[in-house]
């Protein structure tokens, strides 16, 4: 959805959750100043049983002149709803009739959405989503520093300080606004209140501890969800443990903060592990959170109350990711070929790029992808190639060389999301598509894989410090030439990239 569709709409009301968080405010704030910009006359509002108190969101409402009205008792049915941060029709947010509802959001579809939706489950904030959907329609937030300190801080307090950022769309928020630091800083320092600070006393003093796997549980009230964060940073100071996972359950969501201190667990991979196909998580490797929903825990079970099911998912699922990897280490490991096929590369026409006619020769680049940022040195010969998925990767001329030709045919692609590289000593940034050419694979090197049957954590030759990991039905391969070279393939891309040797 653009938001220039919205526009048809005159007499237009933003709703947030009935107990709006800092990421509500930021989004409604971000939408009404669209629509004012575009000449419309917008209400924000939030309905519930309680008006804002915590102190740092009456800091954030007074010094940012966030536009939201408390209406517990809104009567008038509006042309248009835009329900922002939530969906129209859940339990977070007091149903407001309306002729016409929209809904902009970042948590996952707990029932059918109407054709008037933006919801990007994979996005951290819905201040992210908002911030790229007034940036579609070619206007600039930073206009207003208000506003990107508002969006900045939404970010910010739902990925717990930015530790449990992960798409690349919110880095690209976090490197694009241009915010009040002092006023983050003063807002961060009234997080906590003092019931709160008894809240994080009580759940620390009550944690268990399941030496085997070492790894520590919390389960706290419910509070703000950055003091999750909180409970499991301290509770990884402890020496015995190398995990910790914190968190609550409410009516309206279940929230949990993930922290890992060792390379076999990523923190960010676990979050997604207890999240699958019940909410949303995210992060990276040591630091990571997410949310499970309460409809989808309740169908689980007909005789448990929402704390019972949120209680045994959560441990169970912890337990079957203790469980169920075997972890492999390339640089000491070889693989029986025996029963393997020997496969060659398909013909793909893949598209690389010269870094040095990005950037000069010299310069340290950050690569942003949704994998994540690599930081590269550019020299003479430093290419970058992207995969079929948009996936990039750097590589040296003469790898590249043995390994595909360059084609006279133009390179167009598009992909969800675009790689793009930054220069770390000049802050600019630049997408890599207009400087892409277009090579064809020669086959080259062969490799032995096979699908494999459960689940697997490699460290590879050239990364020992981070794995990668392999689902049953996703392939383990390593080259004829080197035992060591050892790679996963997911199953959904083989047999694009590679053929069968006769």
């Amino acid at each position: 959805m653009r938001l220039n569709e919205l526009l048809k709409y005159d007499d237009i009301v933003i709703q947030c959750h009935d107990n709006p968080d800092a990421d509500a405010l930021a989004s409604g704030y971000a939408l009404y100043w669209y629509f004012t910009k575009m000449n419309k006359k917008p209400s924000f509002i939030y309905r519930g049983k309680n008006q804002v108190s915590k102190s740092n969101l009456t800091i954030m409402l007074d010094e940012l002149a966030v536009p939201v009205t408390y209406k517990p008792t809104f009567k008038k049915k509006p042309e248009l709803l835009i329900t922002v941060d939530c969906q129209y029709g859940e339990r977070n947010v007091t149903t407001t009739p309306a002729a016409n509802v929209a809904i902009i959001d970042h948590h996952r579809p707990a029932s059918e959405i109407p054709e008037m939706s933006e919801v990007r489950s994979n996005i951290g904030s819905c201040a992210t989503v908002v911030w790229d959907m007034i940036k579609n329609e070619n206007l600039d937030p930073n206009e207003d520093k208000l506003l990107s300190t508002a969006l900045y801080y939404g970010l910010y307090t739902d990925t717990n300080r930015l530790s449990e950022v992960s798409h690349p769309l919110d880095r690209d928020m976090i490197d694009s606004l241009e915010i009040n630091k002092s006023l983050i800083t003063k807002m961060s320092n009234s997080n906590i209140s003092l019931k709160e600070l008894e809240i994080t006393g009580r759940a620390i003093e009550s944690y268990e501890y399941y030496p085997n796997e070492r790894y520590l549980l919390i389960h706290s009230d419910p509070c703000d969800p950055n003091i999750l964060g909180v409970m499991s940073d301290f509770a990884l100071e402890t020496a015995e443990v190398d995990v910790c996972v914190a968190y609550y359950v409410s009516e309206t969501e279940v929230k949990f903060s993930v922290r890992s201190c060792i390379k076999e667990v990523h923190a960010d991979e676990l979050a997604s592990f207890i999240a699958d196909e019940l909410g949303g998580g995210g992060g990276h490797m040591y630091k990571a959170g997410g949310m499970l929903h309460p409809l989808r825990l309740l169908t689980l079970s007909d005789n448990m109350d929402l704390d019972s099911i949120a209680d045994a998912v959560i441990r169970l699922r912890i337990k079957d990711y203790c469980d169920k990897y075997q972890i492999i280490y390339a640089k000491d490991a070889t693989l029986d070929t025996s029963l393997m096929q020997l496969y060659e590369k398909a013909d793909n026409v893949l598209g690389t790029v010269h870094l040095k006619d990005v950037f000069p020769v010299g310069s340290t680049v950050e690569i942003r992808t949704l994998e994540g940022d690599v930081n590269v040195k550019i020299e003479e010969d430093t290419f970058l190639m992207i995969g079929v998925e948009g996936e990039v990767y750097p590589i040296k001329q003469e790898k590249l060389e043995r390994s595909y030709k360059f084609l006279d045919e133009p390179y167009e692609r598009a992909f969800d999301y675009e790689p793009s590289i930054k220069d770390l000593a000049s802050g600019e940034r630049k997408g890599v598509l207009a400087y892409t050419k277009s090579v064809l694979s020669r086959g080259g090197s062969r490799i032995y894989a096979g699908p494999v049957d459960g689940y697997i954590k490699l460290f590879t030759l050239w990364d020992e410090e981070k794995y990668y990991s392999a689902n049953p039905g996703d392939y383990i391969a390593v080259r004829e030439d080197d035992p060591h070279d050892i790679y996963i393939i997911r199953n959904r891309l083989f047999d694009t990239l590679y053929k069968p040797v006769n």
